[in-house]
């Protein structure tokens, strides 16, 4: 797969946004990707946040390896952050993240309250958006929203300003945090089968009746005749088979699948 290297003018833009408003906000809440937790945590933005509290949100856990997740979490506990596992379209996922954010300003809150100053708390949504568009990059600007008693600014999400790690870069095209427009799809694809293969080949073979996992492009070939892309003549239509996988893996039809350990990626979070 060729190098990926993606840090559009609207990210920069976007970094010197929340520069700009993290003093209006008692608290940070930066949300990740629970299935790429390292690869969605820019530790550039420590230095922005400074010395306001931060709640780091592992948001579609729905989509991600349970057991991987709550790993994740106690990597967070351990270098002192706190971090906590999410579905924002799930029931009752709104009052969880409410307590939660209840608790993170709660000090700060009680010191204004102290000081005869009585306002709705508000936080900062940083990182990777907690609403998301189906694209990379689709929300460019900042709001306030309303939100069980909260302020909340939204803002774009970020990235890191560079991809020293590749394995990191490709698995923000997997999910799609990278333009899927500036990205070759069939490497994508590729990669992608043979990361799964690693980890979960059982799935590749539930859904692509896949046995042989000796090649990616095996593997490739397997999933364009279990789905009938084929082109006249019998050859076969990559074009659609790469798809069909990226899209699989996003919306959750291969099963619960997390791109990052936290015993291999640990160094990301701290």
């Amino acid at each position: 797969m060729k190098h990926i290297q993606w840090f559009p003018g609207h990210m920069t833009k976007a970094m010197r946004m929340m520069e700009e408003q993290v003093k209006l906000v008692d608290g940070v809440l930066a949300v990740l990707d629970a299935r790429a937790p390292a690869a969605t945590r820019n530790k550039k933005l420590d230095t922005l946040f400074g010395a306001k509290p931060v709640l780091y949100i592992l948001n579609k856990s729905d989509l991600a390896d349970d057991k991987r997740t709550d790993a994740f979490l106690a990597e967070f506990s351990k270098a002192g952050l706190t971090a906590v596992k999410c579905s924002a379209n799930a029931a009752g996922a709104a009052k969880q993240l409410s307590a939660r954010i209840s608790a993170l300003v709660r000090e700060k809150f009680e010191r204004d309250e102290k000081k005869g100053i009585v306002r709705p708390p508000n936080a900062l949504s940083g990182e990777k958006r907690a609403v998301t568009g189906d694209k990379a990059g689709v929300t460019r600007g900042k709001q306030w929203i309303r939100c069980a008693g909260f302020e909340l600014l939204d803002t774009p999400g970020t990235m890191p300003p560079s991809f020293e790690n590749q394995t990191l870069a490709r698995h923000l095209a997997y999910i799609g945090s990278i333009n899927d427009d500036i990205l070759d799809m069939d490497d994508v694809a590729l990669e992608l089968l043979r990361e799964i293969a690693e980890t979960y080949p059982q799935f590749l073979t539930e859904r692509y009746k896949i046995e042989d996992f000796s090649s990616p492009l095996s593997m490739y070939e397997q999933v364009c005749r279990s789905r009938g892309f084929l082109l006249k003549g019998g050859e076969y239509d990559y074009e659609r088979g790469a798809k069909a996988i990226i899209d699989d893996f996003r919306k959750g039809r291969l099963g619960r699948i997390s791109l990052e350990s936290a015993e291999a990626f640990a160094e990301y979070i701290r």
